[in-house]
């Protein structure tokens, strides 16, 4: 009966200790890592896309690189969101898949490619992650959106790169 007793109680403990966290989180943060978990599975699909239809060098290279950062970033953030009791998607949600379908059906698709998901996405993450560092409530999270920024800031910094190089070979 006593073996049975202390790994009952155990469970008990860490359920209560695990409700406990889930319930402390503020709410800004857990939309932090909903919006986070989202966009970057939206990233890592891009990424792919990118990696198949994409006619320059570089914007193969810089979609591979995407789905590659972007699926550890998401790794992280999943075993984050576990920790804190937050339900984050494991698929890509409809609006997500809706931006991903656009891009692969746009006319120009490295130019959008781009654009899109090189620059205006990343400029619209590091406002979001630099706010989270800044404002965030629950170290943990502060601590990933910190972690993250220099990475989605490489990413702007050579899609400006790609963008500037392509419009210099245009004209």
């Amino acid at each position: 009966m006593k073996k049975l007793l202390i790994p009952a109680m155990l469970a008990v403990a860490l359920g209560a200790a695990f409700a406990a966290d889930n319930g402390s989180l503020d709410k800004k943060d857990r939309e932090f890592i909903e919006k986070a978990a989202a966009g970057g599975l939206e990233e890592v699909e891009a990424g792919k896309l990118g990696e198949s239809k994409a006619q320059n060098a570089d914007v193969k290279a810089f979609a591979s690189m995407l789905s590659t950062d972007h699926s550890a970033a998401n790794q992280e953030l999943q075993a984050l969101a576990q920790k804190k009791g937050v339900t984050v998607p494991s698929t890509l949600p409809k609006k997500e898949q809706k931006k991903v379908d656009k891009l692969a059906k746009a006319k120009d698709f490295d130019k959008n490619f781009i654009h899109e998901q090189g620059i205006e996405d990343h400029k619209h993450d590091i406002k979001d992650f630099q706010k989270e560092a800044k404002d965030g409530k629950d170290p943990d999270v502060k601590a990933f959106a910190e972690k993250s920024l220099p990475v989605l800031q490489k990413h702007l910094a050579r899609a400006e790169e790609i963008s500037k190089e392509m419009k210099g070979k245009k004209g």
